[in-house]
């Protein structure tokens, strides 16, 4: 009898829909050829919760993906909800869903495929394989918020007035819980590890720069580096090929992954995962945003949503052959020329083709 799994599906808001559409078409196949099955079910979250029940996500929701075995999300937002309270935003339902799931670290790969160099901003890129791990609990983007109104005085004499402020927090626990995911990846890569960090600014940052050296001592065949962000931002355009684990804070990660993004050529093309304690569901998503601008169009790249699927069959449920099967399919249609418009320059062997036909080519190149 075939493994069941139960997978909840969240569309999201924009091309999320389109995405995932595609991504359950290509997760059918690799269960047909690998012979397990899936049951989804379709939840809401982001604005198109807000539309429906006045905020980004349910409690219900939340429990629903608690019981389930990983979370696939398309993605949220869209400037129909800039103006919402920010306490309700539809992001809201990300942090939500991470922190209700228990998801502390984000696996964000940054893999460069050749057939994609022109597309990068860096002239004669290669080799540049990048896997960014990310705190994801914790930091600025968790710890105490506000505002207030102030009867300070400036030292140039001007008023305070009011004031908002974002606090970062880290304890030892998680810092370390990080940094141990980010050297056993290393381990089976290509054993090297960078800190990205501002020690020289921050507290918190000092706290993980000790604990990392520390660290480092039980893993002495990794290679170590600590770079200040701002020179890592700078380092990442210079050498990307030299990089192999970059792990970091949340919001240090959230910025530098997305810069990898472009670096190989198109946020389009990258998944993540987002993981938490063993034997809880993970959530993967593409990294790249609800780009509502292009909903409906069909130009939406379905790629980096079809990876995220080969992710959640590798890391929530251990089935890494059919993984394997669909990471190659995805490289042997970008390898045949197939290009959604945010891939597409009009080079000889290019075709360009809608979100539904890059899922096509990568279905029929499944295999066993």
């Amino acid at each position: 009898m075939a493994e069941r799994y139960k997978i909840a599906v969240i569309p999201g808001d924009g091309i999320g829909p389109e995405i995932i559409e595609e991504a359950l078409r290509v997760l059918d196949k690799a269960g047909d050829l690998y012979g397990f099955e899936v049951d989804t079910q379709m939840l809401l979250a982001g604005g198109a919760s807000i539309d429906k029940n006045g905020v980004p996500l349910t409690p219900g929701t939340l429990e629903i993906c608690k019981a389930s075995d990983a979370v696939l999300l398309g993605a949220v937002g869209g400037p129909q909800w800039d103006n919402v309270d920010p306490s309700i935003r539809p992001e809201k339902a990300l942090l939500g869903l991470r922190s209700g799931l228990g998801l502390y670290a984000n696996l964000r790969p940054a893999k460069l495929f050749d057939e994609l160099s022109h597309a990068s901003p860096i002239k004669d890129i290669k080799d540049t394989d990048i896997l960014f791990v990310r705190e994801l609990t914790g930091g600025i983007y968790f710890g105490k918020s506000g505002e207030y109104d102030s009867s300070e005085v400036l030292s140039d004499g001007q008023p305070e007035g009011h004031v908002a402020f974002d606090t970062e927090t880290y304890s030892e626990g998680e810092i370390k819980r990080i940094l141990k995911i980010a050297f056993d990846a290393a381990m089976g890569r290509c054993r090297k590890v960078t800190l990205v960090d501002k020690a020289n600014v921050l507290t918190t940052s000092r706290l993980w720069r000790k604990l990392f050296f520390e660290m480092s001592k039980e893993y002495p065949e990794v290679v170590i580096e600590c770079l200040y962000v701002d020179n890592c931002s700078m380092q990442l355009i210079s050498r990307p090929h030299e990089f192999d684990v970059i792990v970091t804070s949340n919001m240090f990660g959230d910025i530098l992954s997305d810069e990898a993004g472009m670096i190989t050529g198109s946020v389009g093309m990258l998944p993540s995962a987002s993981l938490g304690a063993p034997g809880t569901p993970g959530l993967f998503e593409p990294i790249h945003g609800s780009a509502p601008d292009i909903a409906g169009t069909g130009k939406a790249n379905p790629c980096a949503t079809i990876l995220s699927v080969a992710m959640l069959l590798r890391y929530s449920l251990g089935l890494t052959e059919a993984a394997d099967a669909i990471e190659k399919a995805v490289v042997d249609a970008v390898t045949s020329g197939y290009r959604t418009a945010d891939i597409y320059i009009g080079k000889e062997g290019e075709m360009l083709v809608r979100s539904s036909q890059m899922a096509d080519a990568i279905i029929s190149g499944i295999t066993r």
